[in-house]
This record gives structure tokens, sequence and C-alpha cells, in this order.
């Protein structure tokens, strides 16, 4: 893709350096002479600053592309850990619960998918960073090789002039506010003041006296706002791994949908733990039918199996026994007592066990008698 880019806008180049000699042509063909040929090498500048600025950002929209490549191998690895652990903490909560022919229609679609991903962020983020650099070169670089220093830093510092003073404003804020309009700390080894407001008169004030200056910042901030959603998504495009919508509309984003079902059904069909249990399943199965296949070659008599149905009801009468209670939690004495309310002799029985048992429990032992001899005695 970085060597396409690249042949494709050196032919693109080319072509508009043949249009601006033509037009160059034309231009010292004709009279007026001085306001075309300003223009002439206007353009003479700005192609050859767009071919270095074009070819400079190849290279950085190149190493981005191979760089989201491993990242995304990363956070593939890292979810799938978080989904193999129980985790869906990470995710949006309607994702929790996919649809399965979403998530399996997700699988065939996801490799298409990424591919396009990538490509378009490519061109995309190529596109953004040559239009950064276009704005660094005119706007630091030019005016240094022009001798125009002067006027390029006034320039520069009326705009970090007016960014600095809505920072301060925002920190003197919070600053001011953290001293004097928030309660002390009910203890010592606190790290912040609580939540709680103090001084609400003056704060009243305080909060009057910056609401026109707040106005103005947030004015500027909406700005400011859209501008970093608009390079963050931008930047963003392919990653795949990650939506670029904002919270609630998550589903609109088709990428990260693809995304989610197929990371879920890999879990479903990879996870650790089943693939385990299958095999344990699978060679139990496949030792018990290597038994009975063979067993009639054996001469020997086989022991009896161990769970075996007479096995199964002494250790149920011995549990019984001991824990006379459980008999009448059983199921068919469940059953029999929702059906009729008149107690059976078994049921009779089984509560005259348990109340000896528990009172066989809860007898105080027999304090030992002190026999005093005539020595003993004083």
């Amino acid at each position: 893709m970085t060597l396409a880019d690249y042949s494709l806008s050196d032919v693109a180049f080319d072509r508009v350096e043949d249009w601006k000699n033509a037009l160059k042509d034309v231009v010292t063909s004709c009279n007026q002479t001085q306001t075309l040929g300003y223009m002439v090498s206007q353009l003479e500048e700005f192609i050859d600053v767009a071919r270095k600025s074009w070819l400079a950002t190849t290279i950085f929209a190149s190493l981005n592309s191979v760089a989201y490549t491993f990242h995304i191998l990363t956070c593939y690895r890292k979810h799938l850990k978080r989904l193999w652990k129980g985790q869906k903490s990470f995710l949006p909560e309607r994702f929790h619960n996919p649809k399965p022919a979403v998530s399996v229609a997700s699988i065939a679609r996801y490799s298409g998918w990424q591919i396009a991903f990538t490509l378009w962020g490519y061109l995309i983020v190529h596109f953004v960073y040559f239009l950064f650099a276009l704005l660094f070169a005119y706007l630091l670089v030019l005016p240094i090789l022009n001798g125009k220093v002067h006027a390029m830093l006034s320039t520069l510092g009326l705009i970090l002039l007016t960014i600095g003073m809505v920072v301060i404003l925002v920190i003197l804020q919070v600053v001011l506010v953290q001293i004097f309009f928030l309660q002390d700390k009910m203890s010592p080894t606190d790290k912040q003041k609580p939540l709680a407001l103090n001084n609400r008169k003056a704060f009243h004030c305080f909060n009057y006296f910056f609401f026109f200056y707040n106005v103005v910042m947030g004015i500027s901030t909406c700005i400011v706002r859209l501008l970093f959603s608009i390079v963050v998504g931008t930047w963003l495009v392919s990653r795949i791994d990650r939506t670029i919508m904002q919270r609630g509309y998550e589903n609109l984003d088709a990428g990260y949908s693809t995304w989610i079902g197929m990371i879920f059904a890999d879990n479903y069909h990879n996870n650790p733990v089943m693939v385990c249990f299958c095999q344990i399943l699978v060679s139990n199965t496949i030792e018990k039918h290597n038994g009975t296949a063979y067993s009639s070659f054996d001469n020997a008599q086989s022991a009896p199996p161990v769970n075996s149905r007479a096995r199964r009801r002494w250790v149920l009468l011995y549990t019984l026994l001991k824990n006379p209670p459980l008999i009448l939690c059983r199921k068919h004495h469940l059953s029999t007592a929702s059906s009729s309310p008149t107690q059976t002799e078994t049921e009779i029985r089984a509560w005259v066990m348990a109340s000896q048992t528990q009172n066989q429990q809860w007898a105080p032992q027999a304090v030992p008698e002190l026999i005093v001899t005539a020595e003993e005695d004083c």
C-alpha cells in the first residue's frame, strides 16, 4: 500500500508540475505578468511544499498502520483473556450477550473488514497528517525561511496567550474552590477534602463573578472539543477493536460490533476451560468403550463396579441413619407432604429420630463429683 501510494502521488505531482509549466508559459506570453507571475510563484512554492509534506507523511502513516496492526493483535489477546476469566466490564452493557447468529456472521466478516478498515485508515490518516504538515510548514517553516520571524512570533504569541488565559482561568477556579469553598478534612489521613460546600454566600458571589468568563470560555472550549473529536475519531478510524462513537451509540459502529461478535465466538469455541473439560470427557468415554470392548477376552472375574445400585443404597442408608432430618428432605417425602397433609409412619419415626439426635447433641455433660477425703477436709 505504501509503494502504491508513493507511485501514484509521484505521478500526480508530476502532472501538476506539467500544468504549472503550461500556466507559466501562458503567463509569460501575456502582457499582465505582474499579477499572474505572483500567482505562479505561489503555486510553485505550494507544489514544492506539498510534495515534500506528502513524502514525509507517507512514512509516518505507514508506521502508524504497522503499529495499529500489532496493537490490534495485543488487544485481541487481552480481550480474550478477560473473556476467559468471565470479565465483561470492559465492554458496553448492550454487548454482554450478543446473538449467536450475529457472532458467527462476525467471524465471516472480520477478516475482510479488518483489511478494508486498515486501508481506509491509512489513507485518511495520511491525508490528516498531510494537512498538519502543510499547517506546520506555512505557520513555522516558511516564515522563518522568508525572514518573517517577527510576524510569525507575534501571531503565535497571540494564540498561545489566548489558550494560556483559558487554562489559567480553569485552574484558578479549581484552586479557589479548593482553598475557600470546601470544608476541612474529616481526618488528617484523608487525601482530599470532603465534597461539602463551605462559605455558601461567598460561593454565590464567586459563581456570579465568573459567569461571564465561563460563557466566553465555553464557546472556545466547544470548538476545541469538536476539533479533538474529529482528530481522535480520524486517528482511530482503522481501530476496529475500539468504537469511535459516544457511549450509548456503540451499536451504530458496525466495525466494533463485528469485533465484539468475533471475540465472543472465539471465546465460546476456544475457551481453555471448556476445551480441557471436553478432552477429559472424550478420554473417559474412549477408556470406557475400550474396557467394555475387551472385557469378554479377560478370563479373570472382573471386580464389581464401584457405582453399583446396591452400594449406592447402602451409602444412602448409612447417611440417613447418621442424619435423620434428611429423611424429611427427600423428594418423594416432600411431594407426599404437599399432596396429603397427614403424616405417615415413616415421617413420625424420622421426627422422633431427629429429635433424639438433637437432644443428644445439646445434652449437657454430667459434672464429675468431687470426693473429699478426710485428710483433705479442713
